[in-house]
């Protein structure tokens, strides 16, 4: 008998908090790394964008993840796998072909925490009764979004220290992503003993696809799946484009559109107060969706996702360096993303119900990264075209494809909500 929500308040946290340091590492970090070694900022949106691509195509081996071994070996390998390829990623900085180097060990990487994710969410929604995946669909937001914090703040201190104390940025960097490497291993180490060995489970056995193929035959027969996947690549289509450049944006001298803030400030804005704001609003999503189902929070959740892009605009617009006004719209962007993305995320396993839910869990989500990764390709251009100002303009406008798309998806009303004693 299959032991639902077991440890669950243990697991969840770190298991989350796990799968979303590497990616931030990947997607994120390494464009304020770049940044600071003289990468220019085209170059950094179309190659950091292209790490997307094995999110994108992750469904392609879901399957084996399915089919060999369990889960639970799958994640510690993988996050293993992680850890070796952050290291190298530091101690190839130092070199001449630094920007090949590092880029191959990112790549490597990517492809590690692809399937990571794949074995996490897999775990998550064969481990937990379907409230309580909506229950801690915030909590698991809030902890995959506290490790990009962690990435993107508290690491970016660390590198604008090392910067300032060795006036080499290669040399802080270096360190600052071996430093990256052994966080990941400590973070394997802790999910080893504190994931439940359950996947001997009767239950999970005759839940497994028969084959390769039918894994994707049946994921594309599902009803309104065209819509369904036309909604989840516009989901993001405007904050897709604002997180490849929102840190050059503050890191940018003013003469060149930008506030001119430093590494070391850059990673304090988005490791001080938003932390909090993050916290409350991933954990808010959650129990308001557990509470009153996933359709009355859908728009709500959706308008908190893209409204902060709006100061981003006002702040290219004024170019203020007013530290209220910065860190206030971090603050309100990092809870508008806590909150928002709880409902896009309960969505996501709405559409991988029924069999085979960990493979067609994995190829919506390849889909949510398609629809990150195209318009980061092009973001780091329209930057350069229409310039900050513009190019936030653009970012809002962008943002209204997925409103319009609201009213033609289909899902239940009381989806993820909690149920009362007497309905259980």
């Amino acid at each position: 008998m299959i032991q639902k929500n077991k440890w669950a308040w243990a697991w969840v946290p770190v298991l989350y908090f796990t799968q979303g340091l590497p990616y931030v590492m990947v997607v994120t970090v390494s464009v304020i790394m770049y940044k600071k070694l003289g990468v220019s900022n085209a170059d950094i949106g179309l190659y950091t964008s292209w790490l997307y691509l094995p999110w994108v195509i992750k469904p392609l081996w879901s399957p084996f993840v399915d089919l060999k071994s369990t889960k639970r070996n799958w994640i510690l390998g993988s996050q293993l796998f992680i850890s070796i390829a952050l290291l190298g990623v530091g101690l190839t900085l130092p070199t001449n072909i630094f920007f090949v180097t590092s880029l191959a060990c990112f790549w490597m990487a990517a492809f590690a925490s692809a399937t990571n994710d794949i074995a996490s969410d897999g775990y998550y929604m064969i481990g937990l009764t379907e409230e309580k995946q909506s229950f801690f669909v915030g909590l698991r937001s809030t902890f995959y979004k506290l490790s990009t914090v962690t990435g993107q703040g508290l690491l970016v201190i660390l590198a604008g220290f090392l910067e300032n104390h060795y006036g080499d940025n290669t040399k802080a960097w270096s360190y600052t992503m071996i430093c990256a490497a052994f966080l990941m291993l400590l973070l394997t180490i802790s999910n080893f003993l504190v994931t439940p060995k359950f996947e001997s489970s009767s239950a999970i056995t005759l839940d497994k696809p028969k084959s390769f193929m039918e894994v994707f035959i049946s994921f594309f027969k599902k009803p309104g799946i065209g819509i369904a996947l036309t909604f989840i690549l516009l989901f993001r289509l405007g904050e897709s484009q604002l997180v490849k450049m929102a840190s050059p944006f503050l890191l940018d001298p003013t003469t060149e559109g930008g506030l001119g803030y430093s590494t070391a400030e850059v990673g304090t804005i988005y490791g001080t107060i938003g932390v909090i704001m993050l916290t409350v609003g991933g954990i808010l999503g959650g129990i308001l969706i557990s509470r009153n189902g996933l359709k009355k929070w859908m728009l709500p959740m959706l308008l908190s996702l893209n409204v902060p892009n709006a100061l981003y605009a006002f702040l290219a617009l004024t170019q203020t360096t007013n530290l209220v006004a910065v860190v206030g719209t971090v603050v309100l962007e990092q809870f508008g993303y806590g909150f928002g993305i709880a409902g896009f995320m309960v969505y996501l396993i709405y559409i991988a119900e029924g069999k085979s839910k960990t493979s067609h869990y994995a190829i919506a989500t390849g889909f949510m990264a398609l629809g990150m990764m195209l318009p980061g390709l092009i973001s780091g251009f329209m930057q350069e075209w229409l310039g900050y100002d513009g190019f936030f303009i653009w970012v809002v406008i962008a943002a209204f494809p997925a409103f319009l798309m609201l009213k033609y998806i289909d899902y239940p009303a009381d989806f993820g909500k909690a149920k009362s004693a007497n309905e259980k």
